[in-house]
């Protein structure tokens, strides 16, 4: 289970993420990173006022999407439970005041957990690759379609 301060509520967030953000898709999931300084701007709400600072550092924070085309509920709970598992050990490696939204596609439904563990990896690794200055947002980092 994730802790609390790295737990997306917020409808805003999700969009924020999903918005703002960069997206890595693979053939189980499709993962969408939004780092703290893409999502600053004058309309963001003071930092000073958000539950999720922790002396000034926010932590990075992860919501999950998984829809009932993967399966029937008891299989979309046991996508989130490996999901939310696999996320909590890729939190440390996360800009402070990232968001992340990892979205199950319906393959996930029957796939095991090393499976899911490989595509969000491989998604989280390209995400987290350096970019050269001056190209932040201008491709979009989809599956390829």
């Amino acid at each position: 289970m994730l802790p609390s301060e790295h737990r997306l509520r917020r409808r805003q967030d999700f969009a924020t993420a999903v918005k703002r953000g960069r997206r890595a898709g693979r053939p189980l999931l499709v993962v969408h990173l939004s780092r703290a300084e893409e999502t600053e701007g004058p309309t963001d709400r003071n930092s000073d006022t958000s539950p999720h600072v922790a002396e000034g550092l926010p932590s990075a924070r992860a919501g999950f999407v998984v829809s009932k085309a993967v399966g029937p509920a008891v299989v979309r709970n046991r996508v989130k439970r490996r999901l939310r598992h696999l996320v909590r050990d890729h939190l440390a490696r996360l800009p402070a005041g990232s968001l992340i939204v990892v979205r199950a596609l319906p393959p996930a439904g029957s796939a095991t957990h090393a499976e899911l563990e490989h595509d969000l990896t491989a998604a989280l690794r390209r995400l987290l690759r350096v970019e050269p200055s001056g190209t932040s947002g201008s491709a979009p980092t989809g599956a390829g379609r």
